[in-house]
């Protein structure tokens, strides 16, 4: 009897060893309430994060993300909020930056002969060996003169006046409606010696417009008198330079 005593208490102290050991595993604090570990709670914030995310909160990272969108916000909103546009956006017309007049980014149409009413004066002096070339934008809209006009006072196989490089003007020329362009021609040297030939109108083409050409009457009534090897033309301009139209 003894011995069976022995071994009851024995095996009741083991089996009260083993159920404690097995409540202190499972963390029961006694009231029925099972306790989370600060461990577990730091494991849990570590994998909330997306894979490979490693970029802080902030403004750092809302713009990458915008980047990465292909979008971002509206300037000059101080609560974050704004409209969202595409990257890179189009500038609209008459935003910062443009200067008076027709804006930057506005198309002009080339002027055309219809649109254009040229006509011819004699520089003042004698022998009147030049000609001031004026054409008219009466087309209603504004347009660009480009380059320089080709001039035939005789026939094609003569060929037309030269243009002067040094008349070029270092921006394009664009006539506003009821504005002028003007050319100086060189028609002869005046010289006693000088072999010419009498012209009573000629033509003249808007070959870097695209084309068209115009009949000038000469503005004497006697006609112009022309040297083939001397003539030349300057290019079209809002107004005659002192140097540049002078040849």
């Amino acid at each position: 009897m003894r011995t069976f005593r022995n071994r009851t208490t024995v095996l009741a102290a083991a089996t009260t060893a083993a159920l404690a050991l097995t409540l202190t595993a499972c963390g029961d604090n006694g009231s029925g309430t099972r306790s989370e570990g600060s461990a577990a709670d730091t494991s849990a914030t570590a994998t909330a994060s997306p894979t490979g995310a490693g970029k802080s909160a902030g403004p750092e990272k809302a713009a990458d993300d915008a980047a990465e969108t292909g979008t971002t916000g509206s300037t000059g909103s101080s609560n974050g909020t704004g409209t969202a546009q595409p990257a890179g956006a189009a500038k609209s017309p008459g935003a910062s930056g443009d200067t008076g007049g027709t804006s930057a980014g506005a198309t002009v149409t080339l002027c055309t002969a219809q649109g254009l009413t040229i006509t011819a004066e004699r520089q003042d002096g004698p022998p009147y060996t030049h000609l001031t070339l004026s054409a008219k934008n009466t087309s209603g809209a504004s347009c660009e003169m480009r380059e320089y006009p080709h001039i035939h006072f005789l026939d094609n196989a003569r060929g037309i006046a030269q243009p002067v490089a040094k008349s070029k003007p270092l921006t394009p020329v664009v006539l506003e409606p009821g504005q002028s362009a003007y050319a100086a021609v060189r028609m002869s040297e005046g010289g006693r010696k000088e072999t010419t030939e009498t012209v009573k109108e000629f033509t003249v083409t808007l070959k870097a417009n695209g084309g068209g050409m115009a009949v000038v009457k000469a503005p004497a009534a006697e006609g112009l008198s022309v040297n083939p090897q001397k003539w030349a033309t300057g290019y079209w301009t809002t107004e005659l330079r002192n140097g540049a139209d002078e040849f």
